[in-house]
């Protein structure tokens, strides 16, 4: 019997945990999910996925209505194999996780900061900016 590798880990995060870090752990799981266990988080959860990051990934048949903001700290004792940030606040916040962690870091435009009749041609260019920067980071 032959052993399955395990899956690599990555953790994304961002401040809220409601947008950019949410669109890249859905877009990353869709597109290389058989190499990576996925997770996402922030350092200052909002609660909730906005609208606007649950529709831009629908339209490119992602599924992440059932996705929830959780806290980084919830994943503090754990170990992965890459730790991302996609806003400069997370990255300042990010504590340090234990093990052989590659970091990689990008700050994407916060789509919540514009204003409502922007936002949602903000998150299809931030979900196409956050694809293009996945598939540089890990060569899929």
């Amino acid at each position: 019997m032959t052993d399955k590798p395990t899956k690599q880990r990555v953790l994304i995060l961002c401040t809220g945990n409601s947008a950019r870090s949410q669109v890249a752990e859905g877009w990353l799981r869709a597109a290389a999910g058989d190499r990576f266990d996925v997770f996402s988080a922030g350092s200052n959860p909002a609660g909730r996925v906005l609208p606007g990051a649950i529709q831009v990934l629908d339209e490119i048949r992602i599924d992440i209505s059932q996705a929830e903001s959780k806290h980084m700290n919830q994943f503090i004792e754990q170990q992965f194999d890459y730790v991302l940030t996609v806003c400069d606040n997370a990255r300042e916040a990010c504590p340090v996780f234990p093990g052989p962690a590659k970091r990689f870091h990008r700050n994407f435009d916060d789509p919540a900061r514009y204003p409502a009749d922007q936002q949602i041609e903000i998150f299809r260019r931030v979900r196409d900016e956050i694809a293009g920067w996945l598939t540089a980071v890990f060569d899929l």
